[in-house]
């Protein structure tokens, strides 16, 4: 896949493209679907398959105080989009200039100057432009006069007729509910971060030394637990771990949430390492214990349950 940082770098194909355009957060199974029709239409004349996209939530410019926690980094946002097989993805910076553009300027600038657009696959529910302006129907009326046709692809749903959106993906993983999030992603969630020096009581005291990673706070990640995870190394290997994810109660009285990464059949050294983390299976709640023993007991028990959750979990 070709990715392109701004669309004035972009050259329109000679063929022309098909194009669609959105935050794209999580690249799950919705966006999955969409992505395979853009393919489909796009192949018969041939037209370039294009995603569109921005190097930041837009909600962290439009309204930075409510702006919703990423489900991916824009560097695995990118991988993701190269797994479907798509042609090019266009990074487009957005600032405060962007989203004080209109939405037909977009279309000019961008789908029809940029990209030769010939074709354009958005969610029917498709928002863009100054004050979310541009839509669907908007599209459609631009598209006549500029040679492009429009499709309002609409929503992937669950079997429950739940709608598959980033929103929920968020609310689950906040819940805990990480299989849950796991479904509609297509994937378990990842969280990528540094291995860094933590209190030094995992393996001296408690006989389970673990890697603390360190996690971006724009990042969406699961509620406080203890979880079964696929851990992976800069060398590609993955590891079966089991992870805590809080405050560390039975130690602290308060802090903030840090995550500790047991790493089954495994010794090493892994500090100053980039870690990526994949959320399997939840165990059980995070809490206090009146003892150290009492703690390492339950440590043992989780050590095995998550053996077992991963056991039969594929990578």
């Amino acid at each position: 896949m070709e990715v392109v940082v701004g669309p004035e770098h972009c050259t329109p194909p000679d063929s022309g493209s098909a194009v669609t355009i959105g935050a794209y957060d999580g690249v799950h199974l919705g966006h999955r679907h969409l992505l395979a029709e853009l393919r489909r239409r796009a192949a018969p004349p041939p037209l370039t398959s294009t995603v569109v996209t921005f190097d930041r939530h837009p909600a962290t410019v439009v309204r930075p105080q409510s702006a919703p926690l990423l489900l991916t980094d824009l560097d695995q946002k990118l991988e993701l989009l190269a797994s479907t097989g798509v042609d090019r993805t266009v990074v487009v910076p957005f600032d405060e200039a962007r989203a004080a553009e209109t939405a037909e300027d977009f279309v000019l600038e961008v789908l029809v100057g940029a990209l030769g657009a010939r074709l354009v696959v958005v969610g029917e529910d498709f928002h863009f432009g100054h004050r979310r302006a541009g839509n669907v129907a908007l599209l459609g009326e631009m598209g006549a006069r500029h040679g492009f046709e429009v499709v309002g692809f609409p929503l992937e749903h669950d079997a429950a007729r739940r709608a598959v959106s980033s929103t929920r993906i968020r609310q689950l993983l906040a819940d805990g509910d990480v299989a849950g999030a796991a479904e509609l992603l297509g994937r378990p969630h990842q969280v990528r971060g540094l291995v860094v020096h933590g209190d030094g009581r995992g393996g001296p005291e408690l006989g389970y030394p673990t890697a603390n990673v360190t996690l971006p706070d724009e990042l969406a990640r699961p509620g406080e637990g203890i979880y079964a995870c696929w851990y992976e190394r800069p060398d590609g290997s993955v590891h079966p771990a089991a992870v805590s994810l809080g405050r560390r109660p039975t130690f602290h009285a308060a802090g903030s949430p840090v995550l500790e990464a047991f790493l089954l059949d495994f010794d090493g050294d892994l500090y100053a390492e980039p870690a990526r983390v994949s959320f399997v299976a939840r165990l059980r709640e995070e809490r206090r214990f009146d003892s150290t023993e009492a703690l390492v007991r339950q440590m043992n028990d989780d050590v095995a349950a998550a053996r077992a959750a991963l056991t039969t979990a594929s990578r």
